[in-house]
């Protein structure tokens, strides 16, 4: 049967369910179309058109019934997990019957939120306590004079974050206080996670889909979710058809490479993986996510410090496990977080300082706060206060159409020195350290986000430094394998040509072969004023300015905290100067190119 019939057919059928016969003008294309059909095939067609007719009639019954009442999950996510949790939601209410939408923030039309009646928001916060690029039109519109009173309201939040950061939750914290300010109505307290999110989530969805149905009513005949997607989401064998960070698969390391020079005050690792055939489907712009250890002397110098024997047997969970067990596989050691810091004031030794606010630096690790500031800790206790040992996340730097089931990454092997002592980085060092062969668990973290553009005639700008340029390998990769025939260009900045130029004969050779078309360097440190990509964004403004305005794509990636910032005002700057316009409509530009999807950041 041809699928083109069946399309045409699907179609009328909808229109017939409104009328008691046939019209006369569909009479002459069911003629035509079912001219060659020998009379099997037109009973199969009657049962098909009688069958799709029951089912959509049960569709439209379910829709009118909540009709009004319908409810929206939003999600702002920069890495993929609030996406996941606000489709789970949707999928949940779908099976129950009710009518829901599932919407990227980015997508998501503000003016509707007057008539919104139940809303479920997942909300991560992004570099220091922002929303994810894909929200700032909605914090902006919340935020705004033209944001509507929301008495009809009712709402949850789910606030997504990571407590090593000062501003933990604040974007979900801003959203959450903001519809309240509004008038809009909590369904339930805002739920706070951090980077080991499944077990609060889960109990948030859970509430969720409760309260939604006690704003819904109970759904009748409920009809198979519109988004097949979202069952596998929710299914129980989801975990055994594609890796995740409950279900990693192994990969062998093939080649563990420095790719900086001898100096480089930041060692970064070229690393290949092989991975067996069809079971990490990714795509240039995603990241893989790494299960890691802690470093054996991260562990003993917190075991000294601490005063605690390794091999005490812990039990927590159910679980039964060594205390150097627990630290070195199951705890973080190399990033601070809130609770924990807090946790530690209680049990300070000095009982003076046990009533005052505990302040610490940035750059302290688990050791340093118990050499500074001695605790009385038990080895229970510890591991009880201690954040899960969560998976780093790194950017893909190949394409698959390039390299085969293969991905490749770009490690920046992260130390410094503290009271004359390196501190590393737990995952850097344990990726550094690994030699060929070597099985590493790891797992796809898709970015939906991060993607070139369909159109490959497009051409694409990418600002990438340090290892910032890593997915900007598999682009190029990528467009090359392709036959795209929009242009490419890089923008690059390390401190040293000499020892920092990632990937520097790989650029020169795609400068040669034409499918890197231009290519802009900045080493900060290579002349006695500092030159960073900002300034050779600014200084090439006029045809960046040209390329976006003939509809190129322009990617960012790479430190959240001063480069990110630094390159919008540089691309703000450019906008306002070449455009001729002012500031509040150079900010809208901008902000029309994120809406877009054509200025696109991953940023950490």
């Amino acid at each position: 049967m041809c699928p083109g019939v069946l399309r045409t057919l699907g179609s009328m059928s909808t229109a017939l369910l409104q009328t008691r016969s046939p019209e006369p003008e569909w009479r002459g294309p069911l003629e035509l179309l079912t001219a060659d059909l020998d009379a099997a095939a037109l009973q199969w067609i009657s049962g098909f058109t009688a069958a799709l007719a029951l089912e959509r009639s049960a569709r439209g019954a379910v829709v009118q019934r909540t009709a009004g009442t319908r409810a929206t999950v939003l999600y702002g996510s920069q890495t993929g997990h609030g996406r996941r949790v606000a489709e789970q939601l949707g999928a949940a209410l779908e099976r129950s019957g009710h009518a829901v939408r599932v919407l990227n923030a980015i997508d998501y039309e503000s003016r509707e939120l007057a008539s919104e009646r139940l809303l479920f928001v997942v909300m991560s916060t992004h570099g220091d306590g922002d929303p994810p690029d894909d929200a700032r039109a909605l914090f902006d519109f919340l935020r705004g004079r033209r944001a509507p009173a929301l008495a009809q309201l009712a709402y949850a939040v789910l606030a997504l974050g990571d407590s090593s950061y000062p501003k933990y939750c604040e974007a979900g914290r801003a959203i959450d206080e903001r519809l309240a300010a509004l008038g809009a109505r909590r369904l339930s307290a805002r739920i706070d996670c951090d980077v080991d999110f499944e077990s609060a989530a889960g109990a948030w969805l859970e509430q969720a889909a409760t309260s939604a149905s006690e704003e819904l009513g109970e759904a009748q005949d409920a009809f198979p979710p519109a988004h097949p997607h979202l069952r596998v989401l929710a299914s129980p064998g989801a975990a055994a058809s594609e890796p995740t960070r409950e279900h990693p698969l192994e990969a062998e390391l093939l080649a563990n490479q420095p790719i900086t020079g001898r100096g480089s005050l930041r060692t970064v690792h070229h690393l290949e993986l092989a991975f067996p055939a069809g079971q990490l489907d990714y795509h240039p712009g995603d990241a893989l996510g790494v299960i890691h250890e802690n470093p054996p002397e991260v562990v003993e110098r917190v075991l000294a410090l601490a005063g605690l024997d390794g091999q005490v047997p812990v039990v927590l969970d159910g679980r039964e496990l060594p205390l150097y067990a627990w630290l070195a596989h199951e705890r973080e050691l190399t990033r601070l977080t809130r609770p924990f810091i807090e946790a530690h004031r209680e049990r300070l030794v000095d009982e003076a300082a046990r009533a005052q606010p505990l302040l610490v630096p940035q750059q302290w690790q688990v050791a340093d706060l118990l050499r500074h500031r001695p605790a009385a800790w038990t080895a229970v206790a510890l591991v009880e206060s201690l954040r899960g040992l969560a998976p780093r996340l790194y950017s893909i730097a190949s394409s698959r159409l390039q390299v085969g089931d293969e991905v490749h990454l770009a490690v920046a092997a992260l130390e410094h020195l503290e009271d004359g002592e390196r501190r590393y980085g737990s995952a850097s060092r344990y990726l550094a350290s690994q030699h060929t062969a070597s099985r590493l668990r790891v797992f796809l973290e898709s970015n939906q986000r991060f993607r070139l553009p369909a159109d490959a005639a497009r051409d694409v700008i990418m600002i990438g430094p340090g290892t910032g340029v890593a997915p900007f390998r598999g682009f190029v990769q990528e467009r090359a394998a392709t036959g795209a025939t929009g242009r490419n260009w890089l923008f690059f900045g390390a401190r040293h040509m000499e020892r920092d130029f990632l990937y520097q004969t790989e650029w020169q050779a795609a400068l040669k072969r034409g499918t890197l078309h231009r290519l802009d360097l900045a080493f900060s440190r290579d002349q006695a004023e500092r030159v960073y990509v900002q300034q050779r964004l600014r200084e090439q403004g006029a045809q960046l300015f040209h390329w976006l305005e003939s509809g190129a794509y322009l990617y960012v990636c790479g430190d959240a905290t001063h480069m990110a910032p630094d390159v919008h005002a540089a691309l703000l700057e450019i906008v306002a100067r070449q455009g001729a316009l002012e500031p509040d409509a150079a900010t809208a530009y901008l902000a029309t190119l994120m809406a877009e999807r054509r200025y696109v950041r991953d940023v950490y």
